[in-house]
């Protein structure tokens, strides 16, 4: 039986969010079929329930008579389907089926409760053969050929994805900061419009901000000892005063394609006490962070004594390194869908810019220390560590502020108090999964 079969396999799946906990029941939502030959195509809505959680699942799912090798790594199993026996398998690594999407994308085709659509002005190339990347946990992205990739939300809330939203808005604005969307697939849960995927260019000759960073950072660490980080071959700091400027760029924009407000000064001291919340809850899981506490708590005192309000806008929500690439032409910004584990009503609700630059800021700084953990001369690196995420978080604010970010004087209490809120947060995930980068975060609070 399939869902026997889909119960089974599901819990295997990088993308599962459910881990470790048992499947009490997983049925089909909904089945469309897409493509009725051998091999067969259909689109599954899986619902699986986990104790009092119940998680919305899509699947491609592919049928055939006979199983390729190449596709033996995405089976699933045999079923039975259309009065025989088939080979079920995760049909988004078939190359032959997933061409069906960019078909359907291109000709906005509509098979209930599946809709289609193209990004009116665009074209797309048909032709393209797929090949699925292998990096995501959350997700599933099927890049075609050199044009384009296709993400494919694995785990599912109804309502308009906050990615397809924001680049078709910044994209339709002119950005240069977002990769150009092509099209995208959608159907309703719970009476919604509801995202399945987005298709952007792919950016094929481009470099990830993370890996760049980190090989400014080893360039520097492989100097002599009297090499400065602005000295050295790879210096990183040029971009980075590019990327606060493509930032600060992007907030514009946004501020432009969406609501605004503010947050009077009582709400920004309910927010100090959320902080004080999480800090407390942090300390109480990882006691190592008692000893910086008075810190935090210094910080969230400035912040609670804010007097004016507070501008508030659409933000990325999830801003690192690893969420920017640089082109031949500029730094792009990608998966605009904030933390996919977040209600998607909290990662659409406005905030304050600076909670990106906050990110990114952190994510500068771990760039610069990760290298040190398993490092046999980290304790005569820290120094270097220093300088060189010093440079480059001072670079990439002064690009931001040129180009129009602003950090004043309340907005720099603020900002020290979004970076060490991310901090908290970052102790307790390293606490949880690598113990070994705990340092990285707890050095936030001795600067």
């Amino acid at each position: 039986m399939l869902t026997e079969l889909l119960t089974g396999w599901i819990a295997t799946q990088r993308w599962f969010a459910g881990k470790g906990r048992p499947i009490d029941e997983l049925s089909i939502e909904s089945s469309t079929q897409l493509a009725a030959d051998d091999p067969i195509l259909a689109h599954l809505i899986i619902s699986v329930r986990q104790g009092d959680r119940v998680t919305r699942y899509q699947l491609l799912l592919g049928l055939r008579d006979e199983i390729p090798d190449r596709l033996r790594h995405a089976m699933i199993g045999r079923t039975e389907w259309g009065g025989r026996d088939r080979y079920a398998f995760d049909a988004a690594h078939d190359a032959g089926l997933t061409g069906w999407l960019l078909t359907g994308m291109d000709v906005n085709l509509r098979v209930d409760p599946l809709a289609f659509h193209r990004v009116p002005g665009v074209e797309i190339d048909t032709t393209q053969r797929s090949l699925v990347m292998t990096a995501e946990q959350s997700n599933t992205s099927i890049v075609y050929g050199d044009k384009y990739i296709l993400k494919q939300f694995r785990a599912l809330i109804p309502g308009v994805n906050p990615e397809l939203e924001i680049v078709t808005a910044l994209a339709a604005q002119g950005s240069s900061h977002v990769a150009k969307p092509y099209g995208w697939i959608e159907t309703t849960l719970d009476g919604e419009t509801t995202t399945l995927a987005i298709m952007q260019e792919f950016l094929s000759n481009s470099s990830e901000g993370w890996a760049m960073a980190l090989t400014s950072v080893r360039d520097l660490y492989a100097q002599p000892r009297d090499v400065s980080a602005a000295d050295a071959g790879g210096d990183f700091a040029a971009e980075a005063r590019r990327l606060g400027t493509a930032t600060a760029q992007v907030h514009r924009d946004l501020a432009r394609a969406f609501p605004t407000a503010v947050i009077e000064p009582p709400e920004v001291k309910r927010m100090t006490e959320r902080f004080r919340r999480r800090l407390d809850r942090a300390i109480a899981e990882v006691p190592q962070l008692d000893a910086h506490a008075e810190v935090a708590h210094a910080a969230y005192d400035r912040l609670a004594d804010i007097d004016r309000p507070v501008a508030v806008q659409r933000v990325h929500g999830d801003y690192h390194l690893g969420q920017v690439m640089r082109t031949a032409a500029d730094w792009v910004v990608l998966d605009f869908e904030g933390e996919p584990g977040q209600p998607l009503a909290e990662r659409r609700a406005l905030d304050s810019p600076l909670r990106d630059v906050a990110g990114m800021l952190r994510s500068i700084e771990y760039a610069a220390r990760h290298l040190l953990a398993d490092h046999p001369d980290a304790a005569s690196l820290v120094s270097r560590a220093q300088e060189w995420s010093a440079r480059n978080r001072a670079a990439f604010l002064a690009g931001y502020t040129e180009a129009g970010g602003n950090i004043t004087g309340a907005d720099a209490v603020l900002l020290h108090a979004l970076k060490l809120s991310k901090a908290v947060y970052e102790v307790v995930y390293e606490a949880r999964n690598r113990p070994t980068w705990l340092p990285i975060p707890l050095a936030a609070f001795q600067e």
